[in-house]
């Protein structure tokens, strides 16, 4: 017995984190219809800065307290995750296999070791050293379909991933000083200020919006991004770091899933063994996490 409140707390959390990786993948669907009316761009822009200011509104008191270090941190970690979001929302445009383009995206969460190692030196773990073959072979199988030849969309996701690795590293030295919903709040209505700014120097406007321009950024604001953030966030703090790891990475799987549904999508046998690859290098990265969550589930049963 007084063990089923703490078990409770983490199945709940659990649960949570889980529906943050539907909402985060059928955020790829939202985000690809929109862009039957929308430039990619300008598109990007206006979802994260209106999500931005959704999240700005509760955070107000949080945001009022900030000091000048702070909102410096918090904004230079917003530009970054801005231009990563806008080659993101490129490659997205371009994109002719969703599923496909999630999983390299993914391998952001595998880059996040290697980059930390090159900039500050950080000592990568074994776990980490056997992911990036793993991921680089499932690239691979990915990019040499048809030769040496990657797709415009699958290098633009390339860079994206690197981009959101090293958001990544700088936005965890962040959350260390500043709370998750400020934080949160800068990021993401600077990723609109970012996006849109690059959209009124390289794209045409459209001349009105139609209704179901509306409806595809409206379900992308709120579902794909304010509430999956505050869903994320809540969570986390309700589990362990563990936890959250290994959930989280089911993401791109629903990505696919969800793609193949919505837009008739199918994977020839080389895309099925490089996504199953990148897969496999993103559990063995978060293997320690992977093993903690094992261990806990057979406590709890």
């Amino acid at each position: 017995m007084p063990h089923s409140a703490p078990n409770t707390v983490v199945f709940k959390a659990d649960m949570l984190l889980l529906l943050v990786t539907v909402l985060a993948a059928i955020s790829w669907m939202f985000s690809k219809e929109a862009l039957n009316g929308f430039p990619p761009l300008l598109f990007i822009g206006t979802r994260f800065l209106m999500a931005g200011i959704l999240l700005a509104i509760p955070g107000m008191p949080a945001l009022k307290k900030l000091t000048k270090h702070q909102w410096k941190a918090s904004s230079a970690v917003g530009v970054l995750f801005g231009i990563a979001m806008s080659t993101w929302i490129m490659g997205l445009f371009y994109a002719t296999h969703l599923g496909e383009g999630s999983f390299i995206t993914s391998l952001a969460v595998v880059l996040v070791p290697l980059i930390s190692w090159v900039f500050f030196r950080e000592r990568m773990t074994r776990a980490s050293w056997i992911a990036l073959p793993l991921a680089f072979a499932g690239l691979g199988l990915l990019s040499l379909q048809h030769g040496f030849r990657p797709e415009l969309s699958q290098l633009l996701f390339f860079t994206a991933a690197i981009l959101l690795s090293l958001t990544f590293i700088l936005n965890g030295r962040a959350a260390a000083h500043v709370p998750a919903l400020a934080l949160s709040a800068i990021q993401l209505s600077l990723v609109g200020v970012v996006a849109i700014a690059l959209s009124a120097g390289l794209e045409e406007w459209p001349a009105h919006w139609t209704g179901d321009m509306w409806w595809w950024l409206i379900l992308s604001v709120t579902v794909g991004t304010a509430a999956r953030f505050l869903i994320q966030t809540y969570a986390q703090g309700m589990t362990t770091p563990s936890h959250a790891a290994v959930i989280l990475i089911i993401e791109p799987v629903w990505t696919a899933t969800f793609a193949a549904f919505w837009f008739n999508e199918s994977m020839s046998v080389s895309q099925l063994f490089g996504c199953g690859l990148i897969f496999l290098s993103l559990i063995v990265n978060r293997w320690s996490a992977v093993r903690q969550w094992l261990t806990s589930v057979r406590k709890s049963t």
